[in-house]
């Protein structure tokens, strides 16, 4: 754990941020039905790896607060988002109903297509997390050494990794 790593993805993945803000913190009945939305969205996908959700990292309780999601493809996010069988889309048909015309929590979302080539990571005595969960954890030397060189790597080292050490 006490060495620099990174992280190759060798295909298209997404990167998908959510998160909500509890701007009334006395209506816990409009904005704890949304907070308890997401633990149960989430044991849901984590039971079906075919959903396409490949990993995550909770920000916590911060205000406000967010997740990120890695998912295989936006065709699996919008399937996720769009299923009247699945946990999401009955959370946010109450919200819609409930609080959306309040403005007790707000609630936002980012979504990004990131190709292999695109994105860079470094963890620095880290366990995995982010995307060194979900990709090839490789050490962060050589021709891996920088972040410049990093963008550049679209998903595949230079050298092998055992080289690049």
């Amino acid at each position: 754990m006490s060495q620099r790593m990174t992280s190759l993805m060798d295909r298209p993945f997404v990167v998908f941020l959510i998160g909500m803000r509890v701007n009334k913190w006395w209506r816990p009945d409009l904005w704890l039905p949304v907070a308890l939305a997401m633990p149960k969205m989430i044991a849901e996908l984590e039971r079906d790896p075919e959903s396409g959700l490949l990993g995550y990292e909770s920000g916590g309780l911060a205000n406000p607060s967010m997740m990120v999601q890695y998912w295989r493809s936006e065709e699996d996010l919008l399937r996720y988002a769009r299923s009247k069988d699945h946990a999401h889309y009955p959370a946010w048909a109450a919200f819609r109903k409930r609080v959306a015309a309040t403005d007790a929590v707000g609630i936002w979302h980012e979504t990004y297509v990131v190709s292999p080539s695109s994105y860079e990571c470094v963890y620095g005595n880290m366990p995995p997390f982010g995307l060194g969960k979900i990709g090839q954890r490789v050490p962060a030397h050589g021709e891996l050494a920088t972040a410049r060189r990093r963008l550049g790597a679209g998903g595949a080292p230079a050298t092998s990794p055992a080289a690049a050490a």
